[in-house]
């Protein structure tokens, strides 16, 4: 077996690398081991890309993958080798209070992947991280295994976004963001039954996509103009539930600017130089709710697994891009100029 395996390396701002590095093997008896199938480049690793965000150099990278089993700890029930699984980007105990309430993103005995986009990795925690997917990933279409890959990740995201933002059947709901999580997060707000969806867009690939996964508007403002625009469209009360998925400040105060008094912010974007008055959030009776997508449970209890299979959605669509791990460097470059809106890397 070998002792090595290609990794995508960040070297440093704007430049990747693929290196042979020590192959991911077992440290704990609850560790599995997975050939990875498929992986991605997300928007959150274009923050370290750009340099926005401190990231160690000359190190692994990546979050979101599905592969096969490759070997199992002894503590490990749930899996065996030649298993199918989708990987979540948080890995966590399944048995703690926090993991039983739905939210495993935030296990006090869990942590996040970071050494994804590779040919193996490790999963700690086993039994309480990896989503079974029936029979092999040769069962499936490409088209089906990129809406699985989703779900490791950004369509889990998109729909903690609307399911903060409590978005009911017949609400008005705007995203913040035409990214893949974004995208997604309209596709969502259409599962929960939103009968007005505006998707805040510029850029015309994207707003096609938002269209066909349920998006009724589009709107290509910024700053005040977005807000001017969404309460002509709303009466002047604005949008019932907001899903913000970009992070950085001017996506923020554009969402508490065009929320209506008593609506909700879900927010999963990662934030970035945000500040929330608690003064004008109070006085608008406005909820914020939010963060890292509980991905297994929402994969599982809430039935996106079943929804890929059953081809009720079709989250895949957000990749526009494809790389092997060779091209890595290429899968950045192309999210980061936007040629792509979210890059797919083969195995």
């Amino acid at each position: 077996m070998a002792a090595t395996m290609k990794a995508a390396i960040f070297e440093g701002p704007g430049k990747m690398a693929v290196r042979e590095v020590p192959k991911a093997r077992l440290e704990s008896d609850d560790d599995a081991v997975v050939r990875v199938v498929r992986a991605c480049v997300c928007g959150s690793d274009l923050w370290y890309f750009r340099g926005l965000s401190p990231h160690p150099e000359h190190s692994q990278i990546g979050h979101e993958s599905i592969g096969v089993v490759e070997e199992v700890g002894p503590a490990v029930t749930s899996v065996k080798p030649g298993d199918f699984v989708v990987l979540p980007f948080p890995y966590s105990c399944g048995e703690c209070p926090v993991c039983k309430a739905g939210f495993e993103s935030v296990c006090p005995h869990g942590g996040y992947f970071g050494a994804s986009q590779a040919e193996y990795v490790r999963v700690p925690e086993a039994d309480g991280t990896v989503v079974k997917v029936p029979g092999s990933p040769e069962d499936y279409d490409d088209a089906t295994l990129a809406s699985l890959l989703t779900i490791a990740d950004v369509m889990s995201t998109g729909y903690h976004a609307a399911v903060s933002a409590e978005v009911k059947p017949g609400d008005t709901a705007v995203v913040m963001g035409d990214g893949a999580v974004g995208l997604c997060g309209v596709l969502s707000a259409k599962m929960l039954g939103a009968s007005r969806i505006v998707a805040m867009s510029r850029h015309e690939d994207r707003a096609a996509v938002a269209c066909e996964f349920g998006a009724t508007d589009i709107v290509p403002e910024r700053d005040q103009a977005a807000i001017d625009k969404v309460l002509e469209m709303t009466g002047g009360y604005g949008a019932d539930a907001v899903l913000e998925c970009v992070g950085s400040r001017q996506s923020f105060e554009t969402a508490l600017g065009l929320i209506r008094r008593g609506g909700v912010i879900g927010r999963v974007g990662l934030p970035h130089d945000v500040e929330i008055s608690a003064e004008g959030t109070f006085y608008g009776n406005i909820g914020i709710k939010g963060g890292p997508a509980p991905v297994r449970h929402y994969d599982l209890d809430s039935g996106l697994l079943d929804a890929v299979l059953k081809g009720e959605i079709n989250p895949g669509r957000v990749f526009t891009g494809e790389y092997d791990l060779d091209h890595i460097q290429d899968a950045y470059e192309a999210m980061d100029q936007r040629k792509v809106i979210k890059s797919l890397i083969r195995f």
